[in-house]
Parts: structure tokens; C-alpha cells; sequence
């Protein structure tokens, strides 16, 4: 099922402009080679914050912006970023700012605004959250509740280990196709965000583990029709990246491992390469990032877990 329903994001919007206006910015954003996700992302923001001046304003000259997206001014976009903080979060009002900004940077392109509304609306503040690892231990409670060689068993031994073994996105793996997979080099070529592809190379366990659900899987109905590598349960049908988030959110229940997910193996990755010495740019390359800025937040967490042994290690205050 697509995630991108664009009637539906439109839904009571056809009475004005927006609509029209943000089937033309999806145009131009599948022009563009924009994934599904970040279009969804982009119009779902522009959808809300014209939902939000019809419905939610308390300005009373809101009615012109909330018909024409061109009538939008910067006291609008500050109103519904404050609305976002209180009813939602401040990350989800960050990611609504930037969403607009290219909302109406398109707008400016396409020659329909002078000028931007978000060139004055600063960003809002976020608090840094220190997302915890996913370390040996958890990861081996996870791992020890997928034993047995059941098709359930065997999938979800070979996602767990391939997150944890590459560091990769929830839907960089959950979006893989059979032909993305190459067992004789034991690597995966991920489609990344902005269309930047890489290839990842995983373990002998990760190996093991993947061939043995291959074996599996070409002995389902259907399986050969199927060109994503992993399959539901039931049916000849794909698991979503959705599907997998809520694999791990239940294995997670299961092991008593707390807020089991994706991301935090990422986060495991990132630390155990900065704690072995790895180069900040090939971790980069590996993990499929593009500013400097990431290498710093993941694996904050456990930061001065490696500063406390880097120091032990130097022996500063020992030497006399």
C-alpha cells in the first residue's frame, strides 16, 4: 500500500488554491527523483499548516492564507510552529519548518511569492535526546528469542543481524530487493536518502543467518514473484518497513528489551566504530551521511563511555 495518498492530503482543501498548488509541488518532487517518504513528508506539512489557518487560527486575516498559499505571511508560519510545539513536539515542529522552507522556495521558483515567509521564522529549538545503544546484550535477548527454524524465526534472525551488523536505515533494509542482496562478496546495496546508493558489507553470522532464511523463503508459494528480499508471514507478499518496526517493537516486548528499534543499532554502529578508532569519513561513507554534523549526534549516548576508557588507557595523573 503507498504511503503517499495525495487525495487524501488534499482532503477539504479543494475549495481554494492549496490543492492545486500541492499537486503541482508533487509533480515536480517525483521530477525530481524525491523518494516517496520525503514527498510525504514535504506535502503532509503544507497540508497541515493550510488545515491549521481554516481551523485552528486565531488570527482572523487567516481566512485569504488558508485559501491561497501565496497569502501566507511569516506571523502564520510562526503561529502554526508555535501550535506544533504545544500539541505535538518541538522535533516535529523542526521538521515542519523544514518542510516549508521548501514549500515556498518552490513557490519563489515557480515565480508565485517575491519572497519566502520562512526567510525570518527562526527554527525551534530542540532538546538533544540521547538515544541509548543497542548493544551486545540486548541485541543477544533479541537474538536468543528467534531461535528455532521456523520461517518467522529465521527472517527475524537475519533482520536483526543485519541492522546490527551494518548500522543501516529501518527502511534502507526493509525496502531491499533480492537483487540488492550479493551473497558471494556477503554485501547489500542500500538505497539511501537522496538517492545516494551504497554498497555495505555484513558478517559471517549475518552470512549464515541470511542464507538460511533464503532457503526458507524459496520454499513459499509464490516467493519467486516476490522481488523484495523480505516476505510476511503470511501470503506472497512483502514486509514493510512498517511491518519490520512493529516485528521488533513486539521481539523488543518479548526479550524485555525497552524501545527496541532500528535506529538504535545505528546509534550501536557509530559507537563501536568511533570506540575501535575507525576515520569519522569512512564512517560516513558507511552509514550513508553527508554532513558532518551526524557522526557527532549518534552514539552520544554512550560518548563518555569511550572517554572514560581513552582516558584510562592514557593513564593521565599515573605516571609519578
Amino acid at each position: 500500500m503507498p504511503l503517499l495518498k495525495l487525495d487524501r492530503l488534499c482532503d477539504g482543501l479543494e475549495s481554494g488554491d492549496w490543492a492545486g498548488f500541492l499537486r503541482d509541488w508533487d509533480r515536480a518532487l517525483r521530477a525530481g527523483n524525491h523518494p516517496e517518504t520525503t514527498r510525504y513528508n514535504y506535502l503532509l506539512a503544507a497540508a497541515q499548516l493550510a488545515k491549521y489557518l481554516a481551523d485552528e487560527s486565531p488570527d482572523p486575516d487567516a481566512d485569504d492564507a488558508a485559501q491561497d498559499p501565496t497569502m501566507v505571511t511569516k506571523a502564520h508560519v510562526e503561529s502554526f510552529q508555535a501550535w506544533m510545539i504545544e500539541t505535538r513536539s518541538p522535533s516535529t515542529a523542526l521538521n515542519k519548518h523544514k518542510s516549508l522552507q521548501q514549500f515556498f522556495k518552490y513557490l519563489l521558483e515557480e515565480e508565485e511569492i517575491d519572497k519566502s515567509p520562512m526567510a525570518r521564522v527562526k527554527q525551534p529549538q530542540t532538546p538533544q535526546k540521547l538515544v541509548p545503544i543497542m548493544g551486545d546484550d540486548d541485541t543477544k535477548k533479541l537474538l536468543d528469542g528467534t531461535k528455532g527454524k521456523t520461517f518467522m524465526s529465521l527472517r527475524d534472525e537475519a533482520l536483526i543481524r543485519l541492522y546490527y551488523n551494518t548500522g543501516a536505515r529501518l527502511s534502507e533494509i526493509g525496502n531491499l530487493l533480492l537483487t540488492d542482496l550479493d551473497m558471494n562478496t556477503e554485501s547489500v546495496h542500500l538505497h539511501g536518502k537522496g538517492a545516494k546508493d551504497r554498497r555495505v558489507r555484513f558478517g559471517p553470522k549475518t552470512s549464515r543467518a541470511i542464507a538460511r532464511y533464503l532457503r526458507a523463503r524459496a520454499k513459499r508459494k509464490g516467493a519467486a514473484d516476490v522481488p523484495h528480499l523480505w516476505m510476511a508471514e503470511k501470503g506472497a507478499k512483502p514486509l514493510s518497513p512498517n511491518g519490520i518496526k512493529l516485528m521488533l517493537k513486539r521481539r523488543g516486548a518479548a526479550a524485555g528489551v525497552t524501545n527496541t528499534h532500528a535506529h538504535r543499532w545505528r546509534h550501536n554502529f557509530a559507537h563501536e566504530w568511533h570506540k575501535g578508532g575507525g576515520n569519522t569519513g569512512d564512517l560516513m561513507l558507511l552509514l550513508g551521511w553527508a554532513s558532518e554534523d551526524m557522526p557527532r549526534r549518534y552514539g552520544a549516548s554512550a560518548a563518555a563511555e569511550r572517554a572514560q576508557e581513552l582516558q584510562v588507557q592514557m593513564g593521565i595523573g599515573e605516571r609519578v
